[in-house]
């Protein structure tokens, strides 16, 4: 897979991607990152990517030209299939892990940081394909935006991580959030792991799991519950919480 990333910072991306997972799915060969500084494609004498909006108003805003020939760039060599081309926005869909998933199925995807007010319309008219937002907030830009789609597509790519049901069990990942987790030692500063975990009994193990994740969920996130495939099973733990949460 190769992910195509236009911003006119890509110091920004030089230490993101050579560290940890990300580094190690380059050298394996899984994924290849281009950071594509868009600011090389302008024809303005000046250098300049941005200009002031027609009608007045604050701010400056990126000028369609430098951000359409980057784009063609940055598809040259990409084969049959046309890439994803994503622009970060805060207006955009918000990014989830069932997008996540989504684009790991792509084989390139292009994604457009900006900066400054915004960006000229056409961009989004006839440029991209998709818009994304990582949270109802404003950043100065799209790069941390961009490194948190990298990262998020990265891991679930075949033999990224080192334990290929890592990804699959993952908060979200199964519409859930991820079950507790213990390791050695067994009891520490007089708090114990749950005596099932040592039980060695891996059909009590995973319904102890299930129903610790449905918990978790029920608590923190219960409107995520209402999107759920629910066995008969999971609705009666589920009843039996909520019991315990009447009566508390």
């Amino acid at each position: 897979m190769k992910i195509s990333i236009l911003s006119l910072f890509p110091d920004m991306f030089t230490g993101v991607f050579q560290q940890s997972i990300l580094k190690n799915a380059q050298d394996k060969g899984i994924i290849e990152y281009n950071v594509i500084n868009f600011r090389e494609y302008t024809k303005d004498k000046h250098n300049r990517v941005d200009d002031y909006p027609y009608g007045g108003g604050g701010g400056m805003v990126l000028t369609p030209q430098p951000l359409f020939d980057a784009v063609e760039a940055a598809k040259q060599g990409t084969g049959e299939g046309s890439p994803r081309v994503i622009l970060m926005c805060p207006q955009g869909e918000p990014y989830t892990q069932r997008k996540a998933e989504e684009l790991a199925k792509e084989e390139h995807l292009i994604v457009i940081c900006g900066h400054y007010e915004g960006y000229d319309e056409r961009v989004r008219e006839h440029l991209v394909t998709d818009e994304i937002s990582i949270g109802d907030y404003v950043l100065t830009g799209g790069e941390i935006g961009a490194m948190v789609i990298a990262d998020s597509v990265t891991r679930l790519l075949p033999g990224a991580l080192g334990n290929e049901t890592s990804a699959v069990t993952d908060s979200h990942s199964t519409g859930l959030l991820e079950y507790p987790h213990y390791t050695r030692p067994a009891e520490f500063l007089g708090h114990k792991v749950p005596d099932v975990l040592l039980s060695g009994h891996h059909e009590n193990i995973a319904k102890w799991r299930r129903e610790q994740s449905i918990k978790r969920t029920f608590e923190r996130r219960p409107e995520l519950l209402n999107n759920m495939d629910l066995t008969v099973e999971d609705k009666q733990f589920i009843k039996q919480l909520k019991e315990i949460q009447d009566n508390s």
